[in-house]
């Protein structure tokens, strides 16, 4: 038999049908109907840019699976971006960052500049649109954010995947890219049955910038969240937002990528803002190198039945902070009229609750095996540091501030039936900084216990 000749036609011949071969982009600048994604590997060299003003637009992912990779030389805000559309429907396809080749070093926006104009090379970018699903679309390796939705309404983001995304600040740390992130007024959104892992900065985000329309009535629900550096979720500048029934677990990690030096201490749940009207419920999060809440400007809401348990080995905590913590750097409003019940904090490393402002409610809690740092009022002991004349502040289970940002007025708070456990808490159960009065408080029937001893606080 004789052996096949390859000349230069016969390799022509190949080069042809490979090109034939690859799948292609069907017509983007249609306004209505269905963009069918054929089936294989498209690699995106320029954003594919939804028509300005569509109306009921899908873009399908092919049944046998469609995968939109940004080329090494990517050139774009995000692979899809999208403006000023109504009824738009993102559906069944996956997105490849190439975050290998994509990602640079690039710190956080001024602060009156949004995240969809400054970040570039994101998954999905929709802004000004209403009416808007994403659904069953995963994302890996994206170099920034994997989706961005500013200023629209009526949003609907369920069982996305997201993994191995975001990119760093300079300094090496997290800049809190890599998850979902909905800003500058984003209204009637859900974010529901997501699974989010291995991502650099926040999960979930809701942020909007001090001048802009805060984000509202929205739900986070039944996601899943694994090994980010910052938040799990973040509720930023918002009113009527519900986060119930999510679940997670080491957050904080890895440990090089927090941002500690610029205070970008992990929460499993954090707040920034003026947030009010709204409800943290039924969370379970476990191995929290950082706080469970960080409830900064939160007010007029209700944190009911979460869980933050964080019992691994001393030294998986490096940054291990208070439980729950309450701050007042927004400077319209004071935190007030907050109910805080039926919550579990077990393994936190400073006490259990830092409260400060007035109102709130705090009864039926469990803070468990607390001060693993095992600070008293010795200030040379590592991670025990507290300020001068202040040695209450890191030892407490419950500690009563005069303010964080800015003073406050910390009276008229119920702490009544909570259960405060761990190193030195028979001893230092609750206190109270100097200038606030532990009588303008109603305090009553918690239970108090060092380690294993039995105890009744006043």
């Amino acid at each position: 038999m004789p052996r096949a000749r390859w000349g230069r036609h016969s390799a022509c011949l190949v080069l042809l049908l490979l090109t034939s071969c690859a799948p292609r982009l069907p017509d983007f600048s249609r306004r209505s109907g269905v963009i069918q994604l054929p089936a294989g590997t498209i690699v995106l060299h320029h954003e594919l840019t939804v028509a300005e003003h569509a109306f009921n637009l899908e873009i399908r992912g092919h049944p046998s699976g469609t995968t939109l990779r940004a080329a090494a030389d990517f050139d774009g805000r995000a692979l899809i971006h999208a403006k000023g559309a109504s009824g738009l429907r993102l559906t069944g396809f996956r997105i490849d960052g190439n975050r290998a080749a994509l990602a640079k070093p690039i710190g956080l926006p001024a602060s009156d500049t949004s995240f969809a104009r400054y970040y570039r090379n994101n998954g999905i970018v929709v802004e000004n649109s209403r009416d808007v699903l994403i659904r069953n679309v995963s994302f890996t390796e994206v170099a920034n954010y994997a989706v961005i939705v500013a200023a629209s309404s009526g949003v609907h983001i369920e069982g996305v995947r997201i993994e191995d995304s975001g990119s760093l600040a300079p300094s090496g740390r997290n800049n809190a890219s890599g998850g979902i992130l909905l800003e500058e007024g984003t209204r009637d959104f859900e974010v529901r049955q997501c699974a989010i892992r291995r991502v650099r900065g926040n999960a979930i985000w809701t942020h909007s910038n001090y001048r802009s329309p805060r984000n509202a009535n929205g739900t986070i629900q039944e996601n899943v969240i694994e090994d980010v550096a910052r938040d799990a979720i973040q509720v930023g500048h918002a009113t009527h937002i519900a986060v119930r029934g999510n679940r997670g677990r080491r957050i904080g990690y890895p440990v090089e990528l927090v941002d500690i030096a610029s205070w970008g201490v992990p929460a499993a749940i954090d707040t920034a803002g003026n947030v009010d009207k709204s409800v943290y419920a039924g969370n379970d999060f476990e191995d929290i190198d950082g706080k469970c809440m960080d409830l900064d400007g939160f007010h007029d809401g209700e944190i009911r039945d979460n869980s933050c348990i964080s019992r691994q080995p001393y030294a998986e905590y490096p940054y291990a902070q208070v439980g729950i913590v309450f701050n007042n750097s927004n400077p319209d409003f004071e935190p007030s009229n907050v109910l805080v019940t039926g919550n579990l904090i077990d393994g936190a490393g400073y006490g259990g609750l830092y409260l400060l402002g007035s109102n709130h409610v705090v009864t039926r809690n469990r803070f468990l095996g607390l001060n693993r740092n095992r600070c008293s009022s010795d200030r040379t002991r590592p991670r025990c540091d507290y300020g001068a004349g202040d040695p209450a502040l890191l030892r407490a289970g419950i500690y009563l501030a005069p303010g964080a940002a800015r003073p406050a007025r910390t009276e008229h708070n119920q702490i009544t039936g909570n259960e405060v456990s761990g190193f030195g808490m028979r001893k230092h159960c609750i206190e109270a900084a100097k200038g606030v009065s532990l009588t303008a408080n109603r305090i009553a029937g918690n239970r108090c216990l060092d380690s294993g001893s039995p105890g009744e606080s006043p």
